[in-house]
């Protein structure tokens, strides 16, 4: 692609306004290159990028673009007659509000109905909608726990989960056939709402969707009776958290919440925080403080979009620390297995499902309750469809789903990660755990005496523009084709390569199929339980390195980590 052409092409059609953003760029070539050279591309999980002008930028002109080609590909998949329909969420990042209403205008114009929330809603609850309502797709405007500078579009299918990579294949087709000026379909906004091919959604898809959440909670009556007797702070980080988790919350009897006020309000500039991202411990600094002054038992922080949620516990020392997406998920599987087993509702047919970047403790602990784990690629889409593939076939009950980036689920009402649910439930499980003398650290500790001291951690290096995709590619084909006989002082035993989706023993060289969608994932098996596993990130211009580790002691564990780190610096040079 002739970057300069394009830039030119984008002078002649953008608006005078805009106009003069774009010739900011006159004599920067390096940036008018990033801009210009590729279109942002739209995967499985939609378009995600900086906001901006441009071809490799969010901006209004590429999600008409893209809401056309959803437009177009939902009437080649679908009959002719039928009736379609799309619900639309976004979050509180710049120009979000902006973008879903293009989205709106867009699909009106090509007589699809479209839903649009109020106001800035959850992705959970954007999946909920798209059942709830029985549309033909969804669209959540939100680029989840980026920085700032960043906005995205995520499409889901009817099932309410991501779009899967089918269906996604035909969006790009029909987007990469669309014009970015003049090829998208659109009427004015009010205009589509006088026609009614735009309606606006008010309370009552929340309150259904709360009455669903609500029937998640596994002690109802313990958290009606000595809910208040948990203190715990809580920070939605300027995003759509704030009101449907202290909703939940307050409905199910947890009214002793003490919420962070200086990041309680929506704000697309997250002035508070470098990231809002419940991963990082710099991120809750003030619920921290907030937590020591009031000697809190807990701190709950979810994202922008509420999908995510990290949570941070008291140590032995004392001292708040964040625990991984993987423990808290571990904490989550064995709460609700156990609490299952006791009060009978644990089915024969049970099963929990999780990435295969996600710990294995996990099948441990399903082992220890009878239930079957069931491993998916990354990605929550994936989990969703063992969800609607259970619903269509009938068979496995699931139980609950999370991956490590701090995902989970734990119904079926929805098809993603629920940040507002999983907040209920983390409540509701600190609760338990302290009227048993114990807090959550003090919980995983246990888990990890009874199945095994396993640890993980994710190193990712950002690689930015052309070079870095160059590079990321380079560092994929040479693990592909060379990959370490040995990592972390630890034999590799077995090679899967979810590209070719053939797992190689590296002693024999015998091979076996993986029954999994290709992927561009590579899974060092190590010996004594142990793993590592590389990928480029799907959302964002990083390479990725899972390392799951497992010893007999925490030190041992601990020891294995920094042997391995060092290991690391060798693959990514």
């Amino acid at each position: 692609m002739n970057y300069t052409k394009e830039y030119e092409l984008w002078l002649e059609n953008v608006t005078p306004e805009e106009r003069v953003e774009l010739e900011k760029l006159k004599d920067n070539e390096t940036e008018k290159k990033d801009r210009f050279y590729r279109s942002l591309e739209f995967g499985t999980g939609g378009l995600r990028g900086v906001i901006g002008l441009g071809l490799n930028r969010m901006n209004s002109y590429i999600i008409a673009r893209a809401t056309q080609g959803l437009a177009n590909q939902l009437k080649k998949t679908n009959p002719e007659g039928t009736e379609l329909s799309v619900t639309i969420a976004y979050d509180s990042r710049h120009k979000s509000d902006e973008f879903a209403k293009t989205a709106a205008c867009v699909l009106a114009a090509n007589g699809i109905k479209a839903y649009i929330f109020s106001e800035l809603k959850p992705v959970p609850e954007l999946s909920f909608s798209v059942l709830y309502k029985k549309a033909t797709a969804g669209i959540a405007v939100t680029a989840s726990h980026n920085p700032a500078k960043y906005n995205g579009y995520k499409v889901y299918g009817s099932d309410g989960a991501q779009l899967n990579p089918e269906l996604a294949s035909i969006v790009l087709e029909e987007i990469e056939k669309t014009p970015v000026f003049g090829g998208a379909k659109l009427i004015d906004f009010d205009e589509g709402v006088k026609s009614g091919l735009i309606e606006i959604m008010g309370d009552e898809v929340e309150e259904e969707y709360l009455n669903i959440v609500q029937k998640c909670c596994l002690n109802p009556e313990l958290v009606k009776e000595k809910g208040n007797e948990l203190k715990f702070v809580y920070t939605p980080f300027h995003g759509t958290g704030n009101k449907p988790v202290r909703k939940i919350l307050n409905r199910i009897g947890f009214e002793n919440v003490i919420i962070v006020k200086e990041q309680e309000n929506p704000d697309g500039a997250f002035p508070t925080v470098a990231s809002p991202n419940p991963e990082n411990k710099e991120s809750f600094e003030i619920a921290i403080r907030y937590a020591k002054e009031n000697n809190a038992d807990l701190i709950i922080g979810t994202d922008p979009d509420a999908d995510r949620v990290g949570i941070l516990v008291r140590n032995e020392e004392g001292e708040y620390i964040v625990l991984t997406g993987n423990q808290t998920g571990v904490l989550l599987t064995e709460y609700i297995l156990s609490m299952r087993k006791e009060k009978g509702t644990l089915p024969e047919d049970g099963y929990v499902v999780k990435t295969i970047v996600t710990t294995n403790i996990t099948k441990e602990i399903c082992d220890f309750y009878g239930v079957e784990m069931k491993d998916v690629l990354t990605g929550f889409k994936f989990i969703g469809e063992k969800i609607k593939e259970s619903e269509e076939t009938g068979k496995g009950t699931y139980l609950f789903g999370f991956e490590e980036s701090y995902g989970s689920l734990a119904g079926t009402y929805a098809k993603d990660k629920d940040a507002v649910a999983a907040s209920m439930l983390i409540a509701e499980m600190a609760l338990y755990y302290r009227e048993k003398g114990l807090n959550l650290y003090d919980q995983l500790m246990n888990i990890y005496k009874k199945y095994g001291f396993y640890e993980e951690f994710v190193t990712s290096v950002t690689m930015e523009g052309i070079e870095g995709i160059e590079k990321i590619k380079s560092i994929m084909e040479d693990v592909r084709k060379n990959p370490p006989k040995s990592i972390g002082g630890k034999k590799v035993i077995a090679v899967r390569d979810y590209n070719s989706s053939i797992r190689t023993e590296t002693e024999t060289g015998k091979t076996e199929p993986i029954y999994l969608p290709k992927s561009n994932v590579i899974y060092l098996e190590l010996e004594d339980k142990n793993n590592f596993i590389i990928r480029p990130s799907g959302t964002e211009p990083k390479i990725k390195i899972y390392c799951m580790l497992c010893g007999k002691s925490r030190e041992e564990t601990a020891e294995i980590t920094e042997i391995i780190k060092e290991d690391i610096k060798n693959i990514i040079r």
